[in-house]
């Protein structure tokens, strides 16, 4: 599975993205896709995870209500919407994909694909 996250960007305080992760090769199935990000300096940190069939999400505490993952399974495609964003989120967003729930998947070492990331910054 070859991955290849798209979307970043700059964009003012408040504003949206929209994210967008598509596999290649054999493709997405059976596999939880998650996003993680990684500001500059910092530890890359889990946001959220879908599961296959796209009924299950799991998302980190800081980021429920702002995010939200969704799939669409017939391009292979899935996808983080980000909105009211802040500077504190200017990172570099990686999608991966693994096996496991997606309750479970808030670990890297869990997924067996990783993207290439993203940037996204967000100015003041």
């Amino acid at each position: 599975v070859q991955l290849q996250a798209s979307g970043g960007g700059l964009v003012q305080a408040g504003g949206s993205l929209r994210l967008a992760c598509a596999a290649s090769g054999r493709a997405f199935s059976g596999y939880t896709v998650g996003w993680f990000r990684q500001a500059k300096g910092k530890e890359r940190e889990f946001v959220g995870a879908i599961s296959w069939s796209g009924g299950r999400t799991y998302y980190a505490d800081s980021m429920k209500g702002r995010f939200t993952i969704s799939r669409d399974n017939s391009v292979n495609t899935v996808y983080l919407q980000m909105n009211n964003l802040k500077p504190e989120d200017t990172a570099v967003y990686y999608c991966a994909a693994g096996p496991g729930p997606a309750q479970t998947m808030d670990v890297m070492n869990r997924y067996n694909y990783w993207g290439q990331g993203t940037q996204v910054t967000v100015s003041s």
